[in-house]
């Protein structure tokens, strides 16, 4: 029997979720089929509030509903404390940890050359500009512990060096131990994640 197009479209669009199959689309969308009306109602209007409701700061680039976002307005945030995260995901997993106090920028994702996302992808330049008018004196290299990240955090310090930005006493640190090679910093504990920021090292 063929699967009605309504059904079929429903599938297809589900497949284009992170992690989802063809077998996990199908079952959602039996699901969603066999759900109660007004349950279905409720998830196709938060889908599209957040899509309308929800802007990036004009500080950090973190997900908001309001720009700029409480971190850039919390004045009891360390100015001087940057972390740069690839996610905004990454920002939250870091401020979860409560190990933290400084202020965050969100790159927009990291150093990728065969995937085709090379330095003018993400927001190198709007750091640069941020260290530079923020009166920043350390900046948090906090890219996830794999291939990518580690590329992006190198490329990151030698581009914060080789620009001065931070009129040459510019800290830079690194996440330290605790969290593992190859692994995302959105799906650590809350316990790893702190350790690491505590236990971060100069940038060498």
């Amino acid at each position: 029997m063929k699967t009605p197009p309504a059904l079929e479209r429903l599938i297809t669009n589900l497949k284009r979720l992170p992690g989802i199959g063809e077998k996990s689309a199908t079952r959602l969308a039996f699901f969603l089929l066999s759900a109660p009306e007004h349950n279905v109602s409720e998830l196709a209007d938060a889908v599209l509030r957040v899509k309308t409701e929800i802007v990036l700061c004009a500080h950090c680039f973190d997900l908001t509903d309001a720009s700029p976002c409480p971190i850039c307005r919390d004045e009891k945030r360390d100015r001087s404390k940057l972390c740069v995260v690839e996610e905004p995901a990454d920002r939250a997993a870091i401020e979860h940890s409560g190990g933290w106090s400084g202020r965050y920028f969100v790159l927009g994702g990291a150093l990728a050359p065969l995937d085709g996302i090379g330095p003018e992808d993400l927001r190198i330049a709007e750091l640069e500009k941020r260290v530079r008018e923020g009166a920043v004196r350390e900046v948090l290299l906090a890219t996830n512990p794999n291939a990518e990240g580690d590329a992006t955090a190198h490329f990151l310090a030698e581009r914060l060096r080789s620009s001065d930005v931070g009129g040459g006493g510019l800290k830079l640190t690194r996440i330290a131990y605790g969290m593992p090679m190859g692994g995302d910093l959105e799906y650590a504990d809350h316990v790893t994640i702190g350790r690491s920021l505590r236990n971060r090292r100069e940038f060498e």
